[in-house]
């Protein structure tokens, strides 16, 4: 009885109400709810404190910012059913026009902050991309291997700034994207969907340790990620740990090379990689590598490398290459 009453009493006020409301369209920061809703974040922490005694709401720290999602229990998608069920005043239609306006220049600002990044990082990531074949060629490569299975619950590992999610969320039933640095989480965000709803899960994490239960995702992208990793069989081993059976692990990444430049000044921990490596590593996590893709480049090659559990059976028209 304790927990209804909690409920009931979290919801008794308009303001916890349109916060609820909000986080049905999208996470959001606790400093951009206060935006949203027109109040101090002082007075806005108070509610959602309030909310996330009650269950109705999880908080998640990222760096020195706290992230809001809607609780996943069952009291949770019982209370929202019960708002669908009735018809909202006039003047509550009224603050959640206003609201969901002033959440569109919480999207906005996170673009305006995506492209300035990009403005100022451009020609780093230009001296790289030059080097190595087209980026609309390597998407066409991966929608390619992973067009003959459902994507379903999609873990982008190092996300970067979301263009992964951007390509391939669409086609999944969920989505959680992980990467150790909060800039990149703030950049990605801005490429979520306007309806992401709870559908989209950004997560702080380390791509050695994922923060995700056994067997809980069917396809883990890994692109151009695994060359920063001391241990990169750890991070294939951690990919192998979350996977269902009968899901799929790409790996998008440079063939081995010698540009020792990509070590020392762009925190490269690995020059590439070989076939004979990855499907060790792949081995040794219980994958089977399915399949190979080549893509040269002007001074590298960028391959990509499927693998699926041992014994799944096969997907038609998948051959290691």
């Amino acid at each position: 009885m304790s927990a209804a009453l909690d409920i009931f009493r979290a919801l008794a006020d308009p303001t916890r109400l349109r916060v609820l409301h909000l986080l049905r369209a999208m996470e959001l920061a606790v400093g951009e709810v206060a935006q949203a809703v027109g109040q101090s974040q002082p007075r806005v922490s108070r509610h959602i404190r309030i909310l996330a005694e009650a269950g109705l709401i999880e908080r998640r720290k990222e760096g020195n910012w706290v992230f809001l999602r809607l609780g996943q229990g069952a009291d949770v998608q019982s209370c929202l059913a019960l708002f669908d069920s009735l018809s909202p005043s006039s003047t509550e239609a009224m603050w959640q026009a206003a609201d969901l306006a002033r959440l569109a220049a919480v999207r906005a600002e996170r673009a305006r902050a995506a492209e300035a990044y990009f403005a100022e990082h451009a020609e780093e990531w230009d001296a790289i991309r030059s080097l190595h074949v087209a980026d609309v060629d390597v998407e066409t490569a991966m929608r390619g291997l992973l067009d003959g299975a459902p994507i379903g619950h999609l873990l982008d590992i190092g996300t970067g700034t979301g263009r992964m999610i951007e390509l391939f969320g669409p086609s999944a039933d969920q989505v959680t994207a992980l990467d150790r640095s909060p800039d990149m989480l703030r950049l990605a965000r801005a490429k979520l969907p306007a309806d992401a709803g709870d559908k989209y899960a950004l997560l702080l994490g380390d791509f050695a340790a994922l923060p995700l239960d056994r067997a809980s995702v069917d396809t883990v992208l890994l692109h151009q990620v695994l060359h920063y990793a001391q241990a990169p069989e750890l991070v294939i081993a951690q990919a192998a740990r979350v996977l269902r059976p009968g899901g799929q692990v790409l790996i998008v990444d440079f063939a081995a090379h010698e540009r020792e430049e990509l070590r020392t000044r762009d925190q490269h921990a690995r020059l590439g990689f070989s076939d004979a490596q990855i499907e060790s590593w792949f081995a040794q996590a219980g994958l089977e590598l399915e399949r190979v893709e080549t893509l040269p480049g002007q001074e590298l090659t960028v391959q990509l490398w499927l693998g699926r559990p041992h014994g799944a059976p096969p997907i038609e028209g998948r051959i290691c290459a």
